[in-house]
């Protein structure tokens, strides 16, 4: 008889599987990992429902929430077993309750992020790109929308500053897409250009935003610099979450956005679909996930319901 294979070499088949259509999976992939050690550690022969509630449990983060999320994810991986093995249990979806649950970002003011950008100007070492770096990167996501992880790779090639547009290739869901710049964020660029290749001439790699050493910067870095910024100006982050995100700045930009398209009276409908495409959403309903209720926007809305219930025009 043949060995039963180990967790680890299931998962690996699963991943395998479903990678071959064209998904990436690196999260999930990362945490049907940990269930693969905890199943093996176990010494379990099959998946059971108290194999999957025990693994949910054990997040880091001891909150129904995360464990509705754990399980989410398991349950692609029970069903792809059950193939083969048909005592293997596929966890009901809503065991823990809801696996997602939108959480409130921070909305930056038009004031705060101006202060923002400034504030980058004081980060250290004085004299070198970091500064330039932040600010660059930061006004780059207030201004187009864009994923941290697509302007993190952006190489030279990708930035036509001439041209004023960037190229977004290999994004999420493995989509491509032209992002044209306002005319006031092209300058920008050129000049953190101009001041890049002055401080770093022999580069690592050919991205377009670098730390002083030559070399890419990365996620991580560029998060720590806004949570140092964010403290030097004594700002308390408004929303869910316990601290500043990159991502509020994507957020940001949707809604104000959308805000513009209301002030300037223009069709809202059609204009959300194109920003659903500018922003690289697969469904509009994905770019409607990212609205949130500020004070301008909940105006509007009150005056508009107000001319409704008086028989006006909205």
């Amino acid at each position: 008889m043949s060995a039963t294979p180990t967790w680890a070499a299931r998962v690996e088949a699963y991943l395998a599987y479903r990678r071959s259509f064209g998904f990436e999976l690196s999260i999930e992939g990362g945490q049907l990992g940990s269930f693969a050690r905890f199943a093996d550690q176990r010494g379990a022969e099959r998946l059971t429902l108290e194999l999957a509630t025990d693994w949910a449990r054990t997040s880091r983060y001891p909150r129904p929430i995360s464990w509705a999320r754990r399980i989410e994810v398991l349950r692609g991986f029970a069903a792809f077993c059950l193939r083969t093995d048909p005592d293997t249990v596929v966890p009901p979806p809503k065991l823990f309750g809801p696996a997602h649950r939108r959480l409130v970002p921070h909305i930056y003011t038009t004031e705060e992020l101006q202060s923002l950008l400034d504030a980058t100007d004081r980060l250290g070492p004085p004299g070198r790109l970091r500064p330039a770096t932040c600010r660059t990167l930061f006004g780059l996501l207030a201004a187009t929308g864009l994923r941290i992880s697509e302007a993190l790779k952006l190489t030279r090639t990708d930035v036509d500053l001439e041209a004023g547009v960037l190229d977004i290739r290999d994004t999420k869901c493995h989509q491509r897409r032209f992002v044209p710049l306002h005319s006031s964020v092209t300058p920008h660029l050129q000049a953190y250009a101009q001041q890049r290749d002055r401080l770093v001439p022999g580069p690592c790699c050919d991205r377009f935003f670098l730390r002083d050493d030559g070399r890419a910067i990365n996620q991580p870095s560029m998060l720590y610099a806004l949570h140092q910024v964010c403290r030097q100006l004594g700002w308390q982050v408004r929303g869910d979450h316990a601290h500043h995100r990159l991502h509020d700045l994507r957020h940001t930009f949707i809604v104000r956005s959308v805000l513009r398209l209301y002030k300037q009276g223009d069709d809202v409908e059609r204009g959300l679909s194109a920003l659903s495409i500018y922003v690289g959403h697969a469904k509009v309903i994905d770019t409607y996930w990212y609205l949130t209720g500020i004070p301008e926007l909940m105006a509007i809305a009150a005056e508009r319901f107000h001319r409704y219930a008086q028989g006006e025009p909205t």
